[in-house]
C-alpha cells in the first residue's frame, strides 16, 4: 500500500533539519534501492530551490510499506 508521509518542521528547526539530514538521505536511499520511495521532498519555506536561513515548513515523502506498522 503507498502512503503519504507528511512532516511539520518545528519553527526555528533548520540546524536539527541539517543534522539529521544524512540519516535521513541514507533511509530514502535504502527505500529507493528496495524499490518503494516513489517520491520525497522537502518544503521550502521560500519560494526558492535553496531557502537559506529562511528553511524548510516540512517535507513529504511517498513509500510503499506492507502495512502502517511497516
Amino acid at each position: 500500500m503507498l502512503y503519504a508521509i507528511v512532516g511539520e518542521d518545528a519553527p526555528d528547526s533548520l540546524k536539527h533539519r541539517l543534522a539529521a539530514r544524512p540519516a535521513h538521505l541514507d533511509r530514502l536511499k535504502a527505500l529507493q534501492d528496495e524499490g518503494r520511495l516513489l517520491l520525497a521532498g522537502p518544503f521550502p519555506a521560500i519560494d526558492s530551490a535553496n531557502p537559506g536561513p529562511a528553511g524548510f515548513s516540512g517535507s513529504l515523502i511517498v513509500a510503499e510499506f506492507g502495512s502502517l506498522e511497516a
